[in-house]
């Protein structure tokens, strides 16, 4: 069967290929109401397709976006890329998703394969800012590329973040707030780089702590990102005879990892164990007991990152200034801590 054309429903509509154009594409002239419904009832009629390539080749403007996030798996990395997926509908644009699995080597793949295909720009949800992959964005022939949920660490580097280390320093205030006498922290820095969200996180715990006149010393347990693994390292934390009553997650899915393992060694929360967590994901509300977090501004944040790399790139708008967008952190307070109320 042959492929039908642009020409076909011109023919059919009565009208030019020209007004085929301006209605499938909105613009950039204006059609009549009548004239865009006769091409829209033979667009229906013919079962007309437009070739996107072709347009994309005419245009040198694909409407694409790439964006590379460490595993979509992950509720919070889930919660992100569809809020930027919204936020790129919204500017008309299509988003392409790629889980680089926390390697460097596939992240550099994806964002090579994205480059390849010619995207209008990349939103990089990158585990190493360091990477070469990522440190190599200077050479993308005038990509944009802006980061989120992660600083940058080059001069000429856009990010968009949350105020990780102020949301941690209030959540661990409050903690202590409610006559701890110590907070443990969950989930802190392995090898990851200063401009690391758990990292920042983490110096807003110690920031708090020294602010209480307290010290950080054998209170920090590195634990896996994935509430499974997690799971495994809060059974060996809580174990010990000296356990902490008080524990703020770097991430939510390492505080319902925790609240499992409390549950299975019948240790009560709050009663027992203060606990609070950072992103506030959707399962916060439902955990057992409802988790006290801290949530970002991720909607706000997915579409400034791609108005960002829309304004610097296909939309022909001046270049945005290097440095990090911060939005603000605020506390969601929950049982988990020892309020009562949610």
């Amino acid at each position: 069967m042959a492929r039908v054309t642009r020409d076909d429903v011109a023919r059919a509509a009565g009208t030019s290929t020209a007004v085929v154009s301006y209605v499938i594409n909105d613009g950039p002239r204006p059609v009549a109401a009548a004239t865009r419904a006769r091409v829209l009832a033979a667009v229906e009629e013919l079962g007309y397709r437009p070739n996107r390539v072709a347009q994309a080749m005419a245009r040198r403007r694909t409407d694409l976006i790439g964006m590379v996030v460490p595993d979509a798996r992950q509720p919070f990395f889930a919660e992100l890329a569809h809020t930027v997926e919204r936020a790129a509908a919204e500017r008309g644009r299509l988003l392409l998703i790629g889980n680089s699995d926390y390697a460097n080597e596939r992240e550099a793949h994806y964002i090579r394969a994205f480059l390849g295909m010619q995207v209008d720009g990349l939103i990089l949800v990158t585990q190493d800012p360091s990477a070469p992959g990522v440190t190599g964005m200077d050479a993308t022939e005038g990509t944009p590329v802006v980061l989120l949920h992660h600083r940058a660490e080059t001069e000429r580097g856009i990010a968009v973040v949350a105020d990780d280390e102020g949301g941690a320093r209030e959540v661990v205030h409050h903690l202590l707030g409610h006559g701890h006498a110590e907070v443990h922290c969950f989930g802190g820095t392995f090898a990851l780089s200063p401009s690391d969200p758990v990292t920042v996180r983490t110096a807003g715990w110690a920031a708090a702590l020294a602010e209480a006149g307290l010290s950080t010393e054998g209170r920090l347990t590195r634990a896996p990102f994935d509430r499974v693994r997690a799971h495994r390292e809060a059974l060996a934390l809580l174990a010990r005879a000296d356990r902490p009553t008080a524990v703020f997650c770097a991430t939510d899915d390492q505080a319902i990892g925790l609240l499992r393992a409390a549950d299975d060694l019948g240790i009560r929360v709050p009663e027992d164990l203060a606990v609070a967590g950072f992103d506030d994901i959707a399962e916060a509300v439902i955990a057992g007991p409802p988790l006290t977090s801290v949530a970002t501004a991720q909607a706000e944040m997915a579409r400034a990152a791609v108005d960002l790399v829309l304004s610097a790139g296909a939309d022909g708008g001046p270049a945005p200034a290097a440095g990090a967008r911060t939005f603000p952190a605020r506390m969601v307070v929950r049982r988990s801590c020892g309020c009562t109320g949610n």
